[in-house]
């Protein structure tokens, strides 16, 4: 399988790949972080990315790397004083770094992520040492344009122990001129001593309106009802990447689906639930994927609901909040939904791992819910 052809494990399905994002959206505060720090001279030589999953930590990374290869470092006043500092990371998609790094030939990047694997032909499960490891072909190289070299990493969390620690090194002795971009879902996976050698962009979920205007960015069909748009953002949790995949996989309906299943509990439509359970064994696994998801969601804002003493707003369906309000009226109710959670949680994990029937995982799920809505 030719490269070109090769699963992306840093792309949303559906969606363009952060190299390809010109605009990141809403997320105004970490981009000027690190122009500040840029312009004060004193640029860290490693930086950890943080924040939930789809919020546009890659796309910033690509952003960084455009910048940083594209902009000269600064200079001493000459014969017409010093160019004024740059008040944007924005680089023009005109600019000749901009057109290489799309292309995929900037020789001062290095990109790492998932490697393939040619014997099993699929994507490894994690970034393993050998990945790491050949940056230190990359860094012995002559960096371009003024030696600046910029590495991305998404997502450091996939790093394998040995890994990790091959990194760490890099990190210890930092190469001259080498910016490293780390992005990570879950930092508190990484190593400590990692942690503590990188300076933290820290970016944060978008509201519906902005989700929007990502959405379409990404050339992503966004609902027009605003009612819809806002279920979307709820369940999406602020993420433009969970939208997409919310969107494509038809996330809303199974969530609908869910909700409409549960509204009768303590008494269950068991017929109905076959049905559902019969259905979600017969589609991908990318949307089994999503469903134990959505349900898991769906326990989250119970035991949310009676922890706050209100239902989770804005609701996700029209019946949701008085459903959540009569199954989670109390403190005590919402800690048997998140002791719930975690159980239906170990379960399907478990089931998954061993390829039980999806309609029985599904089912068992049900009936669990069931049981402690009584």
């Amino acid at each position: 399988m030719s490269s070109a052809d090769q699963p992306q494990p840093d792309q949303i399905e559906g969606a363009p790949h952060p190299r390809e994002t010109r605009q990141l959206l809403g997320q105004n505060a970490a981009q000027g972080a690190f122009l500040d720090a840029f312009r004060s001279g004193r640029l860290h030589h490693g930086w950890l990315i943080t924040g939930p999953k789809g919020v546009g930590k890659a796309t910033l990374a690509w952003q960084i790397a455009r910048f940083l290869l594209a902009t000269p470092p600064a200079q001493d006043d000459g014969l017409f004083g010093a160019p004024p500092p740059p008040d944007s990371l924005d680089i023009s998609p005109d600019h000749p770094v901009a057109r290489r790094i799309l292309a995929q030939s900037e020789p001062g990047l290095f990109h790492i992520t998932r490697s393939y694997n040619d014997k099993t032909k699929k994507l490894r499960d994690q970034i393993v040492a050998d990945d790491v490891r050949r940056l230190n072909g990359f860094l012995q190289m002559s960096a371009a344009d003024g030696g600046r070299r910029v590495v991305i990493i998404d997502s450091a969390d996939e790093m394998n122990t040995q890994a990790a620690n091959a990194l760490l090194k890099m990190l210890e002795e930092p190469p001259a001129r080498t910016t490293l971009l780390l992005i990570s879902h879950q930092p508190s996976r990484l190593l400590p001593t990692i942690r503590s050698r990188c300076r933290e962009l820290r970016l944060h979920t978008l509201p519906p309106q902005v989700m929007a205007q990502a959405l379409d960015q990404a050339q992503i069909t966004a609902p027009t009802d605003p009612g819809a748009l806002a279920a979307l953002a709820a369940l999406a949790a602020g993420s433009v990447g969970e939208a997409i995949r919310l969107i494509n996989l038809d996330g809303l309906a199974i969530y609908a689906e869910l909700v409409a299943l549960y509204d009768g509990l303590p008494r269950l439509d068991r017929a109905r639930a076959v049905q559902f359970a019969n259905a979600a064994a017969g589609a991908s696994a990318a949307r089994q994927d999503l469903l134990f998801h959505l349900n898991d969601l769906f326990l989250a804002r119970l035991a949310r609901c009676g922890a706050l003493g209100q239902p989770p707003s804005p609701a996700a369906t029209d019946t949701e909040a008085r459903l959540m309000a009569r199954l989670a009226p109390n403190a005590q109710k919402a800690r048997a939904w998140a002791e719930l959670a975690q159980q239906i949680n170990a379960r399907i994990t478990h089931g998954r791992a061993v390829n039980l029937d999806p309609a029985s995982l599904v089912l068992d799920t049900v009936f669990r819910i069931q049981k402690t809505a009584t």
